[in-house]
């Protein structure tokens, strides 16, 4: 370097930013270029003030003409796309467009920056921008500049996936390179093609796009895909936040086997609602004469005009529209004295909220009361149908917890059993298919419901019931529950654990203890206080509960000892040679250990006999007993009974 140019670029250094890098002097501007990714590299804190002096400059910098003032740009430009966060996307539009205009033409050097700076871009949430500049590269005259935008393309959706980047904007693209007369680009958007089919659970819509050998060609492809796709990268943002503590409902449960396993290799799907176009119903249901045939007298007639309007429901997307006349018929017809009408019109309803979801959301509440008491039903093909629509309208979003509380209510006061069960069943897969954040806010309003339920005279709504709040707990955890579980008998308390803790019951699954783990089957016979025991992990605690549960609860004590008492002097009433052989076992060996039956005799009353009742307690054997009181009993007989139960 001359001194000339020495002198120059210290000169240069006393000037402004904006100065140096748009100096008429390439070596000036090549120069600033270099500092200034050596400043954007030293800055470790996002919201720097000079990253918001920095980021207009860019525009004009990656347009450079000099080609290696142009690179040195483009590594400015990353490192500070690298330290920067998602403020800066407002640069994004207009940068790149600039790269797709002259750097996608460029040596491969170049092209692979301007890539890397595409899918900086994109981590920093500017997917809208990116896909803009995409859709210009991809129309550009130089089949180079089409071939490297789609490179980038399969680039960001296999590493961010279909949640950040749109499906459907990289689909409305595929046609017009499908005829491309360039061969590598159309070589490029079969790999973009196979891509998207690996993020899409159903089978895409664009096939019907495509001539006969170009799927032919995609299915051998698509035959060879193996593995669930997932996103290799995450956005900025997601970087940003430190993983939260693990939910406390159910994590202690553990039980790897394979439906958990199954359910940590789901791949990530789309649904194919997001993709299509919204496709109008009500235009050609008018030309089918549907509002004649729904008042026919006839009911093949009638179903035939409902049918009708299922086959056009079917369409994956409807467009919105004025459905409340169509919905005021279908109520109507719901209550029809012919079950095929009947089952007609709620499968009708049903592809209504699938095609049209928060949409179908007014209209869904409107016929939600109907569709609950239609519930007493018992014919199967028409208790199939409620259960499929009635999920529909939640699954699909046309309806939500705070929607359904209020016919929740009156729903479970039904006269008939039927209602409630089904009813609370619903409210189960409800609570089920929604998220933590929503239950948190309205569990209150549902823990009340099922609490009153658990009263229900009817062990089917009472199990239904039991059900439900165990899904609570393993979304929201125990805490909502405590207090309500307080009020509850020993019976439904230790039900209500037991499922909750061990998943119903499972014999694969086991409670983690801080001494290793217990399993179910070993859960299922303890007091409730004893599953939160080993449910906190802690060998104080569960002794601590042990101890609480053998010297604090007589009734549950005593309540133990008069059964034994009883099978006991049963089999002595079975024959008098059995008693003299007490008797004289008796005399001869040691004294046997006393039972401290009277500590905490009480009188029973009729609240145990219901309880036990209810607990599903082993039949007593049929023979007579003594009708002695067993606090009564003197020390020589209890040490005779003692002693047979230890010689047997």
């Amino acid at each position: 370097m001359s001194m000339e140019d020495e002198k120059l670029l210290k000169e240069a250094k006393t000037l402004s930013w904006e100065d140096r890098l748009l100096h008429k002097n390439w070596k000036v501007r090549y120069d600033a270029n270099i500092d200034l990714a050596a400043v954007c590299g030293s800055i470790s804190y996002s919201r720097d003030p000079r990253l918001r002096e920095f980021g207009p400059f860019f525009r004009k910098m990656v347009v450079d003409a000099n080609v290696p003032v142009q690179e040195k740009a483009l590594d400015a430009l990353i490192m500070f796309l690298k330290v920067a966060d998602a403020d800066v996307g407002r640069y994004a539009k207009e940068v790149c467009d600039a790269i797709v205009a002259k750097c996608l033409t460029r040596r491969p050097k170049t092209v692979e920056k301007a890539q890397e700076i595409f899918i900086l871009w994109v981590e920093l949430e500017a997917v809208d921008a990116f896909l803009d500049a995409m859709e210009k590269a991809i129309k550009a005259k130089v089949a180079k500049a089409v071939v490297a935008a789609i490179d980038v393309m399969f680039q960001a959706l296999s590493e961010f996936g279909s949640k950040i980047v749109p499906l459907k904007r990289i689909i409305k693209m595929l046609p017009e390179l499908f005829d491309h007369q360039d061969q590598n680009v159309r070589a490029s958007s079969k790999g973009v093609t196979l891509e998207l089919c690996r993020w899409i659970p159903m089978k895409p819509t664009f096939f019907e796009k495509m001539c006969d050998t170009r799927k032919k060609e995609l299915a051998a492809e698509l035959a060879k895909v193996t593995g669930s796709p997932r996103p290799s990268r995450k956005i900025r943002s997601e970087q940003d936040k430190e993983p939260g503590p693990e939910p406390k409902a159910m994590s202690e449960v553990s039980g790897s086997g394979p439906a958990e396993e199954a359910a940590a290799d789901t791949p990530q799907e789309r649904d194919e609602y997001e993709l299509v176009d919204p496709v109008d119903i009500l235009t050609p249901l008018e030309k089918t004469g549907f509002w004649a045939g729904v008042k026919a007298t006839k009911w093949s007639e009638r179903k035939e005009a409902v049918a009708e309007l299922s086959k056009l429901a079917l369409t994956k997307r409807i467009a919105p529209g004025y459905f409340t006349e169509v919905c005021l018929t279908l109520k109507k017809l719901i209550t029809d004295v012919n079950v095929a009408v009947a089952v007609a019109a709620i499968q009708a309803i049903g592809n209504l909220c699938r095609g049209l979801r928060t949409n179908f959301s007014g209209n869904s509440r409107f016929m939600l009361p109907v569709l609950l008491e239609k519930l007493k039903q018992k014919k199967p093909t028409l208790m199939d149908a409620l259960t499929q629509t009635l999920q529909a309208m939640y699954k699909y979003g046309c309806l939500n917890l705070v929607d359904i509380v209020e016919d929740i209510k009156t729903a479970v006061k039904n006269k008939v059993p039927l209602v409630r069960s089904l009813t609370l069943n619903w409210l189960t897969f409800c609570i089920e298919s929604s998220n933590k954040a929503i239950l948190l806010k309205r569990h209150k309003e549902y823990v009340p419901i099922c609490m009153e339920c658990l009263h229900d005279g009817t062990p089917d709504v009472r199990d239904a019931a039991i059900s439900a709040l165990v899904a609570l707990a393993k979304l929201v955890g125990m805490r909502p529950l405590e207090n309500s579980l307080e009020r509850l008998d020993e019976v439904r308390r230790r039900k209500i654990y037991q499922m909750i803790y061990c998943g119903g019951g499972l014999p694969a699954a086991a409670v983690k203890t801080s001494s290793g783990s217990m399993p179910c089957s070993e859960l299922n016979s303890l007091h409730p206080e004893q599953c939160l025991a080993y449910k906190k992990g802690t060998e104080e605690v569960q002794e601590s509960s042990m101890e609480e549960i053998t010297t604090g609860r007589p009734d549950f004590i005593l309540e133990n000892e008069e059964d034994t008492l009883e099978d006991l002097f049963a089999e002595e009433a079975h024959t008098d040679q059995h008693q003299h052989t007490i008797e004289e076992q008796t005399e001869q060996d040691e004294p046997a250990p006393k039972i401290k039956v009277t500590k905490w005799r009480r009188k029973p009353d009729d609240q145990d006999d219901q309880n036990a009742d209810e607990a599903g307690k082993r039949k007593r054997p049929n023979v007579k007993i003594p009708t002695k009181k067993y606090a009564r009993l003197d020390n020589k007989e209890i040490q005779g009974a003692t002693h047979i139960n230890k010689a047997k």
